[in-house]
């Protein structure tokens, strides 16, 4: 795709609200071009794209697109039926979706690609404090927002070098727009099989991905994963085996083995780029985490800790939770989860009521159908029941706030999922 941004002036963003999409709508804007965008409802990350000046509009329609617009910009999960995509393809203005974006800005760039099924977003900070700190001065762009000084607020950093830094996502396939130098696989699961058909299916993405590595280039992987193998067979660059990065602890922040394993990935780039040892274990050590990654909240009136957590892959949820249990063995633990799509809800089941076995009692909200219609065959009151007795449904966001305000300071709260539920916290802290 041919985009030059050189004589780009006014660009359109559908979905402006997307954490991918909106760093590349603050990058556009920081460049002096003329950016506005939609999406379908207000969040965090619109309210900062607000506070830049960029005008966010909610709900879709062909009215929100400017009559001088020179380029529209839009998230895979908008469909060619948009109001707003079919309002520009009838002026015959040129479209572009976030991952071919992606093509456009890395072009020509050192490209530092960081993907896998769980991990990716803290393993890409990880690896932005590491180059930022050995004054790499990277461009940088993660799928959460940052709480270093360089990306505090934002999910963007604005280097000048040549070194490209960003969270590649395998949901339809979309990292295959980008052409790294380093690849970081954090893992391989089974996910997102509203898309792919199978395991295989996934792995035949990540395969293709990996096939792009230059002979000079590397790939930061565990190659005893479980689904790994195929997709690093016969390869001509060199293969990191990040759990061989270092035999001991390192000194984080974040608790969690998964952490341990994100932040080894990391110290593989790092080695791979010559950074000395002792500068990536500062780097490791000082690593504040990412908005919505084990997030600690604050506290509720009657004293009980809130943390918020994007797990929405059983894994994910069962890692999170490991994490919790390691920083409070001794307190009740809760979770509160809001399930994340109707498909893999479904998919996934068995594995999701199997996900809460270290708290002690685990809530759950309705479906966030994101992108989905309904689906009566899978409800979260089956998963409740799948649960047993530790499970309890409850209805809306506001019980939940009901609930989790009676918990004292012997207690502990997870708030777990990708949808909406972070706006909980913003009720029951203090």
């Amino acid at each position: 795709m041919e985009i030059n941004l050189d004589i780009i002036k006014r660009i359109h963003f559908i979905g402006i609200g997307g954490i991918g999409i909106s760093a590349i709508a603050r990058l556009m804007h920081i460049k002096g071009k003329s950016v506005s965008g939609s999406d379908m409802s207000l969040s965090l990350v619109t309210e900062e794209l607000s506070k830049l000046g960029i005008q966010v509009t909610i709900g879709h329609k062909k009215e929100n697109v400017p009559s001088d617009v020179d380029l529209v910009i839009h998230t895979i999960a908008i469909p060619d039926s948009n109001p707003e995509i079919l309002e520009a393809k009838s002026k015959g203005v040129q479209t572009a979706t976030y991952p071919q974006m992606l093509t456009v800005l890395s072009k020509n760039m050192y490209t530092i690609a960081v993907s896998g099924t769980h991990g990716k977003t803290t393993t890409t900070a990880m690896v932005s404090d590491i180059l930022i700190d050995a004054h790499f001065d990277p461009t940088v762009i993660v799928g959460s927002l940052l709480k270093n000084p360089s990306g505090t607020g934002s999910n963007l950093v604005v280097g000048e070098s040549n070194y490209f830094l960003v969270e590649a996502c395998e949901y339809r396939r979309s990292f295959l727009n980008i052409y790294p130098t380093i690849l970081i696989i954090t893992n391989i699961d089974e996910d997102h099989l509203d898309y792919y058909s199978d395991i295989t299916d996934i792995q035949s993405a990540f395969r293709e991905l990996a096939l792009r590595i230059p002979k000079s280039g590397a790939i930061i992987c565990n190659p005893s994963s479980k689904y790994l193998g195929p997709v690093l067979e016969g390869l001509q660059c060199t293969i990191i085996d990040y759990t061989k990065c270092t035999e001991q602890k390192f000194p984080l922040r974040i608790p969690g083995i998964h952490n341990q394993q994100n932040a080894a990935a990391a110290y593989g780039v790092g080695s791979f780029l010559q950074i000395e040892k002792e500068g990536i274990i500062s780097s490791l050590k000082g690593f504040n985490g990412t908005w919505r990654r084990f997030d600690l909240k604050g506290k509720t009136k009657n004293g009980a800790t809130v943390y918020d957590d994007y797990a929405h892959h059983p894994h994910e949820i069962s890692a999170a939770l490991q994490g919790l249990k390691e920083m409070y063995p001794d307190i009740k633990r809760i979770a509160v989860f809001q399930p994340h799509l109707f498909s893999r809800t479904k998919s996934l089941f068995t594995e999701f009521s199997e996900s809460f076995d270290m708290v002690n009692e685990v809530y759950i909200l309705p479906i966030y159908p994101a992108r989905e219609a309904f689906d009566p065959s899978i409800t979260s009151e089956m998963l409740v029941e799948k649960i047993g007795t530790k499970g309890h449904f409850i209805p809306t966001h506001e019980k939940a706030v009901e609930i989790i305000q009676e918990f004292d300071s012997k207690t502990v709260v997870m708030l777990i999922g990708a949808g909406d539920i972070y706006t909980i916290s913003s009720q029951i802290v203090k």
